[in-house]
């Protein structure tokens, strides 16, 4: 099985109007029309720039649902990464989570910039921009096996804010 990249993720939250709306007005998803007739409690959305028809689905299960403790004390999923076209996007995604209240960690990971959120049930997804395989050297590999604090403006120094990433491909040929 090939695996080209991931589709779409779905995703189980406590109050759908207030998980539609942190996507959409921080992260800038779009709900999309592609709730079956008659079912209720769900949304579809696409992300910025997407050819994706969806993204990300939410599916409500109530205000008594439980935050999610995968990683403390059950399996489950740790996070979903979404990867953006260039640095400067990626600085801007951080100042609207921050903004929000959901940024709760970024990392440098070498060929990768990362910044973690949090949306409103909890649940931790990565905004990633990806080094382009042209632009790796030793060192930027090697840091693969640390992670780094973020500098992005370092980054956006280093590579250009309007670079576009590697888009999936961080490794060299």
């Amino acid at each position: 099985m090939g695996i080209h990249r991931l589709n779409h993720a779905v995703l189980y939250v406590s109050d759908l109007a207030r998980s539609v709306a942190f996507y959409r007005d921080v992260l800038g998803f779009t709900p999309v029309p592609m709730t079956p007739d008659g079912f209720r409690g769900a949304t579809f959305l696409q992300a910025p720039d997407s050819t994706n028809d969806h993204d990300l689905g939410l599916f409500e299960i109530g205000a008594a649902a439980g935050r999610s403790t995968a990683g403390r004390a059950t399996v489950g999923l740790y996070h979903l990464a979404w990867e953006v076209d260039t640095l400067d996007e990626l600085a801007v995604t951080a100042e609207r989570l921050a903004a929000a209240g959901a940024l709760v960690g970024t990392s440098d990971h070498g060929t990768t910039k990362s910044l973690y959120g949090q949306d409103p049930d909890g649940l931790e997804f990565e905004v990633v921009w990806l080094v382009p395989a042209d632009l790796l050297d030793d060192a930027t590999v090697a840091a693969r096996k640390r992670i780094g604090r973020l500098d992005l403006d370092a980054e956006r120094q280093r590579y250009g804010g309007q670079t576009r990433g590697g888009v999936g491909i961080s490794v060299p040929a």
